[in-house]
């Protein structure tokens, strides 16, 4: 279980702007849904729900359309970003290469405080699948994702794969609901780990990105098979 404390709200005012904080927030509504894509963004009725007047938020609206995550339509407002299978897939290929990049370099190094939170976070993942929980599969396959491309210690890097993720995360969210994806994902976070762990940055590279780009495939088939051309 991730024993980690969430950030208490005076740590994060202490960490962010104001501007910062609406920022944040707008963007926890976009990722978990409460914001869908192609929603038109109320100012005033955002303003009044954040407490905050206009000018934070329509900063916060400029930081998330340079993230990628809103558009700016002139003379008729913010919008929350679509993003279409053809693009999705691209995303998904630059992701993949991002994630060999960094099995590789993680691999080299192999920090030891690094390599023991991804084998509990693998252990999680086992305990959601052993429970057929889709939901906490999906949270936790994020997590240990986000943590080893963290892992690799290239900043530009790791915050590059985070943008592309968020964006990844307006097309269609990777729910994790049939047992046979969720065994097949388990064995595949598995042997990820024991090659970085075996320090063979090669085949880890290999095969993270096969990983990431059978995950691209699986999502776009399901897209595909929901709105049929």
């Amino acid at each position: 279980m991730d024993t980690t404390s969430p950030e208490s709200p005076i740590a994060m005012l202490q960490r962010l702007s104001l501007p910062g904080l609406v920022t944040a927030e707008l963007e926890r509504m976009i990722l978990d849904g409460s914001l869908l894509p192609g929603d038109k963004l109320n100012e005033m009725a955002l303003a009044e729900r954040l407490g905050v007047s206009r000018g934070p938020l329509r900063e916060a609206f400029r930081a998330l359309e340079e993230a990628g995550l809103l558009r700016q339509e002139k003379n008729r407002g913010v919008f929350v970003r679509e993003i279409g299978a053809e693009e999705a897939a691209e995303i998904f290929d630059v992701r993949a290469s991002l994630e060999a990049l960094a099995a590789r370099q993680l691999a080299a190094t192999r920090p030891p405080a690094a390599i023991a939170h991804l084998q509990q976070l693998l252990g999680e993942l086992a305990d959601a699948h052993a429970q057929a929980d889709g939901d906490r599969y999906h949270a936790l396959n994020l997590k240990f994702h986000d943590t080893l491309v963290a892992a690799a210690g290239n900043r530009t890097l790791s915050a590059l794969y985070r943008r592309l993720v968020k964006q990844i995360g307006l097309f269609r969210r990777l729910n994790h609901r049939d047992p046979a994806v969720l065994g097949t994902s388990l064995d595949e976070h598995g042997r990820i780990l024991a090659l970085i762990i075996a320090g063979d940055s090669a085949a880890a590279a290999v095969a993270i990105e096969r990983h990431a780009l059978d995950s691209k495939a699986r999502m776009l088939a399901r897209a595909h098979a929901s709105h049929p051309a």
